[in-house]
C-alpha cells in the first residue's frame, strides 16, 4: 500500500501542481469524520472554495463562450459548480484516493463528500498560489466538462435555477402567480420566483409555464451578475 507522501505526490502530478503549503493541502483532504478531535478538517475551506470556484468558473465560461447571453452563462455555471459537477470533477482527478475519511464514510462513498472536498481543494489552491493556481486546478478538474458544454443541449431556465439552488443547499425555487389577465382563450400570466435569501424576479408569458421560465431566466441573469 502506498504511503501518504506517495499518495499526495501522485495527486499533485494529476493536478499538475506541487503545493508549497502542505498543511493547507492536507486540511483540504481531511473529512470531519477523520479528524477525531485533532487538527482541522475541510469544512471551512469549502466555504471559501465555493466562492473561488464560482469566480474561476465564470471567468472560464466567458472566455470559452463569449457570445452567450448572461442568463445562458449563469445556467452553464450552475451546472459546473453544482454538487454533481464538483463530484464529477473530483472523480476526474482521482481525488478519492487522497481523502482522509473514517472507514464508514469511505464505505458509503458519498458523492457529496467528494464534491465538498473538491471545493476545499479549490480553496487550498487559492491560498497556496492565488487565482493563478486555482485556475490551473480548475482546468485540470473541469476542463473536460467546460468543453463538453458546447456540444450539450442547453438546460431550460427552471432546471438551471433549481440546480443553482441545490448546489448551495438552498430550498427549491418558489414560483407564485402574481397576476392573470386577459380572456380564457388568450390569458397572460405574471409569475414571481424567489430563492431563499435572494430578491425575487418576475416573468410574463401566455401560459403559467412560459411565465415561470421567463422569471427563472431573469433571476439567473441577476444571480450571475
Amino acid at each position: 500500500m502506498p504511503n501518504r507522501a506517495q499518495v499526495i505526490a501522485e495527486l499533485e502530478v494529476r493536478l499538475g501542481r506541487r503545493f508549497e503549503n502542505r498543511a493547507v493541502l492536507e486540511r483540504a483532504l481531511t473529512h470531519a469524520s477523520a479528524r477525531k478531535g485533532r487538527g482541522r478538517d475541510n469544512e471551512t475551506l469549502e466555504f471559501l472554495g465555493d466562492r473561488v470556484l464560482g469566480l474561476v468558473a465564470a471567468e472560464t465560461l466567458i472566455e470559452a463562450y463569449p457570445d452567450l447571453a448572461e442568463g445562458e452563462l449563469s445556467q452553464l455555471q450552475a451546472r459546473l459548480v453544482s454538487g454533481e459537477g464538483c463530484a464529477a470533477a473530483a472523480a476526474r482527478i482521482g481525488l478519492a484516493s487522497a481523502l482522509r475519511l473514517a472507514a464508514e464514510a469511505r464505505r458509503r462513498g458519498s458523492s457529496r463528500v467528494l464534491g465538498d472536498a473538491m471545493e476545499a481543494l479549490m480553496a487550498a489552491a487559492y491560498l497556496d498560489g492565488g487565482l493563478e493556481a486555482a485556475r490551473a486546478v480548475f482546468q485540470r478538474a473541469w476542463g473536460e466538462a467546460v468543453a463538453a458544454l458546447g456540444a450539450a443541449p442547453r438546460k431550460d431556465a427552471k432546471s438551471a435555477l433549481q440546480e443553482w439552488a441545490m448546489a448551495r443547499s438552498l430550498p427549491l425555487p418558489d414560483y407564485r402567480v402574481r397576476e392573470r389577465r386577459g380572456p380564457e382563450h388568450a390569458p397572460h400570466f405574471v409569475v414571481e420566483v424567489r430563492v431563499e435569501g435572494r430578491d425575487g424576479a418576475q416573468g410574463e408569458g401566455a401560459s403559467r409555464r412560459a411565465a415561470e421560465m421567463a422569471a427563472a431566466s431573469a433571476l439567473l441573469a441577476r444571480l450571475g451578475s
